[in-house]
C-alpha cells in the first residue's frame, strides 16, 4: 500500500428520500501512515479536512453532501466497501483514496481543485 498517484472508478450515486441525488464523498485510509507520507497528514485528518473545506465552499448545501471515512484494514460487512477496500490493498493505491460518487479523485494528497471539480458534476 502506497500514497500518491489517480485511477478512475464506476460507482453508483446515492439518492435521498426526497428522489434528490446525493453527493457521495468517500475517503479509504487506515490508521497507520505509510513510511513515504511521514509528515503529511494521516487518513482521518485528511476525511476532516475535506468536510470542513467542502462545508466551508458549499455552504448551505450540506444536506446534499454524504461524508464517509472507511478504513480499509478493516473488515467491511457491505459488498462494495469491501471490493474497494480489497482494490486498494492488491493495486497498492496510495492512501488515503478519495471518491466522490465512487470516482476515484485523489490519492495520498488530494487537491481540494480535483475534488470540487467532481462535485460540480452533480450539483
Amino acid at each position: 500500500m502506497m500514497c500518491l498517484c489517480n485511477k478512475t472508478s464506476e460507482y453508483t450515486v446515492g439518492t435521498r428520500s426526497g428522489g434528490e441525488e446525493m453527493v457521495n464523498v468517500q475517503v479509504y485510509g487506515t490508521k497507520v501512515i505509510c513510511a513515504s507520507c511521514v509528515g503529511m497528514p494521516s487518513s482521518t485528518e485528511t476525511f476532516e479536512w475535506l468536510q470542513a473545506a467542502i462545508g466551508r465552499k458549499y455552504e448551505g448545501q450540506e444536506n446534499k453532501f454524504n461524508f464517509e471515512y472507511i478504513d480499509f484494514q478493516e473488515e467491511q460487512e457491505d459488498a462494495d466497501k469491501k471490493a474497494f477496500a480489497e482494490r486498494v490493498v492488491e493495486e497498492d493505491l496510495f492512501y488515503p483514496v478519495v471518491l466522490v460518487n465512487g470516482e476515484i479523485v485523489g490519492e495520498g494528497n488530494p487537491r481540494l481543485k480535483d475534488v470540487y471539480e467532481e462535485i460540480e458534476k452533480y450539483l
